[in-house]
């Protein structure tokens, strides 16, 4: 990679409304009314600018204060060759705020930043930057559905989600009248993913996934809390027999390590926004790999990790589906490539990350 001077960096927190249908949205137990987005604008001293996102629902201000004061001050008028090298210096000087959760987020969204801006210079996109032979063919996606706890909201959902052609629909439901009305509204030809979110201990997810067993789940994802009791989830996965899913709370390539070593999952999930971003997303793809099991990322954001996302999926030889909330928005910052054709997403193949954020949404929406 080409040697590259920051000469700017700046945090453009975004919240850009959104809707669900009937039912009032949450996130970390608050009401949740519009996508909240940390963008993080990178300069070079040779004008190449690099877009990047950091998770930030429902701790938008913590994530910019991280970015503006603890990672810029150690990255403007830095000279960065590899960026591999560069983000482990960084996860380093930051490691005594925590080696996970908010500081990583922020690392995320500037590592997402930096990689776009080396395609750029190299004049590739990233998925080619990343594998030379990468397809850049359109990508399966399914449909994740928020929890309505409403079998027949769910339905409702679940037709509106085969009617914009997916394949594969994945429930946040925690109940089996759910998940039953789910199948029977979609038959036996789509498959059908439940998200719990932690909300188990290993005895009672034990008994719930006994119940979801008969409706032929391609993965049960998250079904124990805490999501890092790796031990409680292989038991889990041998006992009961449905192949399971996890990786979106976890970060660096260290955490997946132990999960994947202690044959927790079936399905791989991690998060460019969390898990430290490009960089650590490609650790974790050749962990997975290695240990022959699929890769089936957590993307549920509509900012630059998204095109990330879409980007470094396309650069595996085999590539998992990708993941796209089922809600409406008020505006996009990438216009129809956050939108489904088909059940597919395209994957754009100009340099960097294959578009650059709508400059009038950021201005209209910037908090």
């Amino acid at each position: 990679m080409a040697q590259m001077k920051i000469a700017a960096l700046s945090a453009i927190p975004l919240q850009i409304p959104f809707s669900i249908g009937p039912v009032l949205a949450k996130s970390g137990g608050q009401p949740w009314k519009a996508q909240e987005i940390v963008l993080i604008k990178v300069e070079t001293e040779h004008g190449l600018v690099g877009w990047g996102e950091a998770f930030s629902y429902s701790c938008q201000r913590a994530v910019v204060a991280v970015i503006e004061d603890m990672v810029a001050p150690l990255v403007i008028n830095r000279e960065i060759g590899e960026i591999p090298d560069f983000m482990r210096k960084l996860q380093q000087a930051l490691h005594l705020f925590g080696r996970y959760g908010i500081t990583m987020f922020a690392i995320s969204g500037l590592d997402i930043a930096l990689w776009d801006i080396a395609a750029k210079a190299a004049g590739k996109s990233l998925a080619k930057l990343v594998n030379e032979n990468a397809s850049q063919t359109p990508l399966v996606g399914y449909s994740s559905l928020y929890r309505y706890g409403d079998p027949e909201l769910v339905a409702a959902k679940c037709q509106a989600s085969l009617d914009q052609g997916y394949k594969v629909i994945k429930l946040h439901e925690i109940r089996e009248s759910e998940v039953k009305a789910a199948r029977d509204q979609i038959s036996d030809a789509i498959a059908l993913t439940v998200d719990a979110n932690c909300p188990w201990t290993p005895v009672q997810a034990h008994g719930m996934a006994l119940h979801f067993k008969p409706y032929d789940l391609l993965w049960l994802e998250e079904p124990i809390f805490p999501p890092e009791d790796f031990d409680a989830l292989a038991t889990l996965q041998k006992d009961v027999g449905i192949p399971l899913a996890a990786g979106e709370n976890l970060c660096t390539q260290y955490q997946f390590r132990q999960m994947i070593s202690s044959d927790a999952v079936t399905y791989v999930q991690p998060s460019v926004t969390k898990v430290g971003g490009v960089t650590e997303f490609l650790r974790v793809a050749e962990l997975t790999q290695v240990n022959e099991l699929r890769l089936m990322p957590h993307s549920p954001y509509f900012g630059p990790g998204w095109l990330a996302t879409l980007q470094l999926m396309s650069a595996m030889p085999d590539p998992g589906f990708v993941e796209r909330l089922f809600v409406d928005h008020e505006a996009s910052l990438y216009g129809d490539l956050i939108d489904p054709v088909n059940g597919n997403f395209h994957v754009p193949d100009e340099p960097g990350l294959g578009a650059d954020p709508d400059l009038d949404v950021i201005k209209t929406y910037r908090v």
